[in-house]
């Protein structure tokens, strides 16, 4: 009911962004180095692109 009472703003794509990462955070289970676990929750998250492959 809050999305009609706020002008239709919701928290939906905060909580999709944060089921991303709790799956992956899951997935990734015993990850040593932050850098590397921080990389892979932003190229999860769209907030890093990978470029394609140099041929």
């Amino acid at each position: 009911m809050a999305y009609f009472d706020t002008g239709r703003a919701s928290n939906g794509g905060t909580e999709s962004i944060n089921g991303l990462i709790e799956l992956h955070r899951r997935i990734a289970r015993g990850f040593r180095n932050r850098a590397n676990y921080r990389l892979r929750m932003l190229l999860i998250g769209g907030g890093l692109t990978v470029p394609p492959p140099q041929v």
